[in-house]
């Protein structure tokens, strides 16, 4: 018989399905400088090796990266930084920052991704052309994370379509297949399961077999999310925000990530191969309430052995 996490919800304690705590194994978390400064010891939220996603928003000093990136790594955090290519100036631009991460916090893995600017400040356009430059490779990176879309990225394909994601995919997979790097898709998030499931084996069939770490939003409040929802172009999965904020009894309440998860977590035990192997979140509703909701229902950070190269 499986053995049973529980999870608290005021006084009562539920099980948790083995399904879905095998799910959570190894997830990883998204944090801003601005952010982290509000989180008095990450230690306290977070299992020790819990991978730590560090965003760069475009006018965030490089300074307050590196230095958010120390913390974390003293405290004993994975931790892999956005590189966004549009805010990159040049090739010396690049050196410097992979440069500064190393000497100031060791860091060795890297989430590379065009950014959130519509028009690039220099010669980067494509996390592609960050991956060509040869720099990460020259200085040792073991891991580089690129971009996935499930509902389409309208930055990449205007007119709605998955062409240009698709044929950019099959480059990173290519590129992954001919260095020795780790490579993981990590998605942006979306709410409903059932496009995300098609998007992964649609994915396979297709023959890239980059690991999955889909991206998952944390709890918050509804409007919160629908607001970042329509600004990262989030599409078919919207609809699951509106449907909910139409029932008056639940549009206080605020949103948990349950209904998607327990929907994958169960495909993936009904189907081994399918290819979502880790869970991240994004703390839209903060990293303290998300946190808790993933160790509520049986999930830590820490990857298991097998998953490390995931």
């Amino acid at each position: 018989m499986a053995l049973l996490n529980f999870r608290k919800r005021d006084t009562v304690e539920t099980a948790v399905p083995p399904e879905m705590a095998a799910f959570l194994q190894g997830y990883s978390i998204e944090v801003m400088p601005r952010t982290a400064e509000k989180v008095e010891d990450f230690r306290a939220l977070l299992a020790p090796g819990t991978r730590v996603y560090i965003a760069h928003i475009d006018g965030t000093p490089i300074e307050d990266m590196t230095a958010t990136a120390r913390r974390l790594a003293d405290d004993g955090f994975r931790v892999m930084p956005h590189f966004p290519a549009r805010i990159i100036k040049d090739r010396a631009m690049l050196a410097d920052w992979i440069a500064r991460y190393q000497g100031e916090a060791g860091v060795d893995q890297a989430l590379l991704l065009a950014g959130g600017v519509a028009a690039p400040h220099g010669a980067f356009d494509s996390s592609m052309q960050l991956m060509d430059t040869g720099l990460f490779d020259k200085a040792g990176f073991k891991r580089l994370h690129v971009a996935g879309h499930p509902e389409g990225n309208k930055d990449i394909d205007p007119d709605g379509g998955m062409k240009a994601v698709e044929d950019a995919l099959r480059w990173k997979q290519a590129f992954s297949e001919r260095t020795d790097a780790h490579m993981a898709l990590a998605t942006q998030f979306a709410f409903d399961a059932d496009p995300i499931i098609k998007w992964v084996e649609d994915l396979s069939a297709a023959g890239i077999t980059l690991p999955v770490h889909i991206g998952i939003a944390g709890p918050a409040k509804l409007q919160t999310l629908i607001k970042f929802a329509i600004a990262c172009g989030v599409g078919p999965s919207l609809k699951v925000l509106q449907k909910r904020a139409m029932d008056v009894t639940k549009l206080l309440l605020p949103y948990e990530p349950t209904e998607v998860l327990s929907k994958l977590a169960a495909h993936k035990a009904a189907h081994p191969d399918f290819n979502i192997k880790q869970v991240h979140f994004f703390p839209l509703g903060g990293i303290t309430s998300t946190a808790t909701w993933a160790i509520e229902n049986g999930g830590t950070g820490t990857a298991p052995a097998a998953a490390v190269a995931s």
